[in-house]
């Protein structure tokens, strides 16, 4: 119990595109045998549709739409524990974020502007980086969602230097400090 609220032991991790998320979560699965959601892989699946072509497609914010109805769903009390990755834009909505705490324990994943260029820049499926100029927009992105990064994540942990492996333990060890009851 938190502050007198039962907290579900889901680990939350959210980020920039090209943070770590997916291989962060693929770690921390293997460590807890809890089942990893991730969450643009699970709407491919559901949609049968690339997030590249949903974007292109749909647009935007109905893709805002089908993340704030998985987290819905991913938020049923009588789920079993999990560890959830998230796509880079998710914190965008305010209903999301709340969601997000509601699941547990929230880590954001934070790397530098040119790790997540070098991660980003050979994959054509991130759609808000298809423009002439990648980097400025990381940076745009990275201005205008780290106040909601901020007001959503219980830890913030930059990767700088450090393997998932590390990222991993360092992540459990602050978690098991928070489920116990330290805020």
């Amino acid at each position: 119990m938190v502050d007198g609220v039962n907290v579900p032991k889901n680990i939350v991790l959210i980020g920039f595109m090209g943070c770590g998320k997916s291989t962060v979560g693929r770690e921390l699965q293997q460590r807890l045998g809890y089942p990893l959601v991730d969450m643009d892989s699970l709407i491919e699946q559901r949609s049968g549709r690339a997030i590249a072509t949903l974007f292109s497609e749909l647009g935007e914010p109905a893709f805002r739409d089908m993340e704030t109805h998985l987290l819905e769903e991913l938020c049923d009390p009588d789920a079993p524990r999990r560890i959830i990755s998230t796509g880079g834009g998710v914190i965008v909505r305010p209903q999301n974020r709340a969601l997000l705490r509601q699941l547990g324990y929230v880590v954001w994943l934070q790397a530098p502007v040119g790790t997540i260029l070098d991660r980003t820049s050979r994959n054509r499926d991130r759609p808000l980086l298809l423009t002439d100029d990648p980097k400025t927009r990381i940076m745009a992105l990275l201005d205008e969602r780290m106040p909601w990064y901020l007001e959503t994540a219980h830890l913030t942990l930059d990767t700088r230097g450090l393997d998932s492996g590390e990222i991993a333990t360092g992540i459990l060890e602050s978690a098991r400090y928070f489920f116990t009851g330290h805020p």
